[in-house]
């Protein structure tokens, strides 16, 4: 007997839980991404191959890419070949798209078919997070290092200017997050 604490053998047969719905609490966030996308309607939002066709290979269904991209988003993973990786390794978003395993082409070409749709609804995602207070409001930090610089006077700001592109950049996030029922 060791006087360490020890883990689980890795030869048993069951290392893992029976479910995989065990390893997430109720207030998961994937949970929040399976809620909020189960209940969309695809095809009245305006994405592309929404409805199946009848003839040729069957595709993977728009909802299935579309928590690829939001789980990504939410954990800042950019690249359609990152997502791929995270689809073989991570148990949350293994579970979220019920194992299913697209390759990085086939998450590209849903990107570029449907990018403008899928903007719209990340940030109906991130208001419908904030509603609910999931996320928090993001602290900036500056520090005051010395770096020898060459700065224009387009790039130089006085502290009225300053102001006045705090104003503006306020105000394009007021317009960026309107909440519209």
């Amino acid at each position: 007997m060791t006087r360490f604490i020890e883990g689980e053998s890795r030869a048993q047969t069951t290392m893992f839980p029976e479910s995989l719905d065990d390893y997430f609490s109720d207030d998961n966030p994937v949970r929040v991404i399976e809620a909020f996308l189960e209940q969309l309607d695809l095809k009245a939002l305006g994405f592309k191959r929404a409805e199946a066709k009848d003839t040729g290979r069957p595709g993977y269904h728009p909802s299935t890419m579309l928590k690829i991209y939001v789980y990504g988003y939410l954990n800042r993973i950019q690249t359609s070949r990152r997502l791929e990786a995270e689809k073989h390794r991570n148990v949350e978003l293994i579970w979220l798209v019920e194992r299913l395993r697209p390759d990085f082409k086939t998450i590209a070409d849903f990107r570029r078919d449907n990018d403008q749709t899928i903007r719209k609804l990340c940030q109906e995602f991130v208001l419908l997070c904030r509603r609910l207070e999931l996320l928090s409001h993001a602290i900036v930090a500056i520090d005051r290092s010395k770096i020898k610089a060459v700065n224009t006077r387009e790039k130089s700001f006085s502290r009225a200017k300053i102001k006045l592109r705090i104003k503006d950049v306020e105000q394009s996030i007021d317009s960026y997050l309107i909440f519209r029922e």
